[in-house]
């Protein structure tokens, strides 16, 4: 019986935070609001972008958020076409070790469930080589925002693999909370954008301080059902 583990990306296996709060900067320059702070912009990472803008400017009208929507995904993509993606999105360490060890595992699917786009996902893994690794890719385009469970949900869909034998693992609680409504198995790891207290607090089974920490809660006597 195949096991899946399911990744958030940014604050997962990629920081792309300098990248995320430059955009966002640029696009509340653009319409001449004043920036939130980098805590409030790395604490809705995760979000879908409408629900992330919206908490970050809840005085804005739905056609100012629209704009500020806009601006913000020219700046990302200007500033991601600059320079490459080792650069704007370096894997954390350790992760596309694991990554690859995982996908050598013939009962191990891999999975995403994200936060960002289809198209600004495809970049990614392309630009990573990441294609053959991963079987399903759930994006924000496709779903209501975290924690809505709906990703997780259409991951185990796509791959016929049961909630007993699946995990998410992410940074934020956003991505904790949605693997309880998904009734799913939620680890986080600590190098991400929400602290380990905050994911404990949300359910986590366990938070992991290294990738290698990570392996091994990820090992199948740690966590299948």
């Amino acid at each position: 019986m195949p096991r899946l583990v399911i990744f958030d990306v940014d604050g997962t296996l990629v920081d792309s935070q300098a990248h995320i709060v430059g955009a966002m900067a640029d696009a509340f320059d653009a319409l001449r609001i004043p920036v939130p702070s980098r805590a409030e912009i790395l604490g809705v990472v995760g979000l879908s972008l409408p629900l992330a803008l919206a908490r970050l400017a809840p005085a804005l009208g739905a056609r100012d958020l629209e704009r500020l929507g806009a601006a913000y995904r020219e700046s990302f993509m200007t500033r991601r076409d600059r320079a490459p993606v080792g650069e704007v999105a370096p894997f954390y360490p350790g992760m596309r070790a694991l990554l690859d060890a995982l996908s050598a595992q013939d009962d191990v699917l891999l999975g995403v469930a994200t936060g960002k786009s289809r198209r600004g996902l495809e970049r990614l893994v392309e630009a990573h080589g990441l294609g053959p690794l991963f079987v399903t890719t759930q994006t924000a385009d496709d779903h209501p925002s975290k924690p809505n469970p709906a990703m997780i949900l259409a991951a185990l869909a796509e791959t016929g693999v049961a909630p007993d034998r699946a995990v998410m693992v992410g940074d934020t609680t956003f991505d904790i909370e949605m693997a309880g409504a998904a009734g799913v198995r939620g680890l986080g790891v600590a190098w991400g954008y929400h602290g380990a207290d905050a994911l404990e607090r949300a359910g986590a089974e366990a938070v992991a301080d290294t990738a290698e920490a990570l392996a091994g809660l990820l090992h199948a006597a740690e966590w299948e059902g």
